[in-house]
């Protein structure tokens, strides 16, 4: 069984482009830090991560953080895009942290840790990168980009755009996508799991960023020649963790990871939302290659 950790929320006051904005995160454990970034979705929230946070923490203090645009963090109406992301990131860790950190990211959320290594190499000590994903759904789908691009400033308006999230966002649609390429095992998607779910979805302003990654404006890289490029370019240990039912094209954008330097790769239960199903393993996992 494993314990349970006292927490302490906090909040960042981020600068950016001359707003000020508030970005929360949890802090657990003592010892090495180590950060924990959720992957984005319709519902990404640092909540996703308590599981993995709960096994690390018995041997590292544990920061949690919700991205802008999610969770508990302020979710403004931004025109929201890859390098916000990637600057909030940066920041956090020069703010937060006085020495060099490991990252556990999940999904999209691996893409930015990557690429914040890549661009700041004294910020990162090692990575573990779970179902790793640079494709957003309308963009793995083969949406067009200027087709996508229409549909974000569309669920971005007033009107319609609220209505189309709505439809977009009911617990049977959720349960849908849930069931389609998220979890593995039904039986966990209950009655009371997809209601906290889509209470997610109904805080004010919750519709912008999620808009933003569903039609690719937040992918963290443009073609899978850069998902490589910045991959290899990295001089710092990863772990790439594979769901072993992961959505196909996803899949093999996870393993040609393979064989490059300094990552070691394992398959493991789960898809894309394995950080969350199989937390437990996970966090085992990422413990052993941490504590390394």
């Amino acid at each position: 069984m494993v314990k349970t950790f006292s927490y302490s929320t906090q909040f960042y006051q981020w600068q950016y482009q001359g707003r000020d904005f508030r970005i929360a995160y949890d802090v657990r454990g003592e010892g090495s830090p180590v950060l924990l970034l959720p992957a984005f979705s319709t519902v990404s929230t640092r909540e996703e991560m308590l599981g993995i946070a709960e096994v690390l923490a018995s041997d590292f203090q544990v920061v949690t953080l919700d991205w802008l645009g999610f969770g508990e963090s302020d979710r403004p109406n931004l025109n929201y895009a890859r390098s916000l992301y990637e600057e909030l990131a940066k920041d956090f860790i020069q703010s937060q942290f006085e020495q060099p950190i490991s990252v556990v990211a999940a999904g999209h959320a691996a893409g930015y840790a990557m690429q914040v290594a890549h661009r700041f190499p004294s910020l990162c000590s090692k990575m573990v990168l779970i179902a790793p994903t640079w494709k957003g759904p309308l963009r793995a789908m083969g949406l067009p980009s200027p087709v996508a691009a229409g549909i974000k400033n569309l669920v971005r308006s007033p009107g319609l755009g609220q209505t189309l999230y709505a439809l977009n966002t009911t617990p049977q649609f959720l349960e849908f996508m849930y069931r389609r390429h998220v979890y593995t095992n039904p039986e966990r998607l209950t009655p009371e799991f997809m209601a906290q779910k889509h209470e997610i979805t109904q805080k004010s302003g919750a519709r912008h960023a999620p808009a933003a990654f569903v039609t690719g404006a937040l992918d963290p890289m443009s073609n899978h020649e850069e998902f490589l490029n910045v991959a290899r370019s990295l001089n710092i240990p990863m772990k790439i963790i594979i769901g072993e039912d992961s959505p196909p094209k996803s899949k093999a954008e996870m393993e040609s990871l393979k064989g490059l330097p300094n990552i070691e790769t394992v398959h493991l239960p789960g898809s894309l939302g394995m950080h969350e199903e199989y937390a437990s393993p996970l966090g085992k996992t990422a413990k052993l290659f941490l504590s390394q």
